[in-house]
């Protein structure tokens, strides 16, 4: 089941991406491109989600995806 969490990312000064996610404590990804921050954070993210399962946490919190959403569609030149 496919389900969607929220993160942020963030450009920082040394040219790396960062991202984290208000939903998911203890997501955190860090890489130089925006498409390997968000690999890993995809990592990660399945990794708590396995680990909150095995504590009988709440995964169902988070929203499955819906037939249609939005997406941002990130292009490089």
């Amino acid at each position: 089941m496919e389900r969607l969490i929220n993160v942020h990312i963030e450009k920082l000064p040394e040219g790396f991406y960062l991202a984290t996610s208000d939903a998911l404590p203890g997501l955190i990804a860090q890489a130089p491109s925006l498409t390997e921050t968000l690999e890993i954070a995809q990592d990660v993210a399945k990794q708590l989600l396995a680990a909150m399962s095995e504590r009988n946490q709440f995964v169902d919190s988070f929203p499955t995806i819906a037939d249609e959403f939005d997406c941002p569609l990130v292009l490089t030149r």
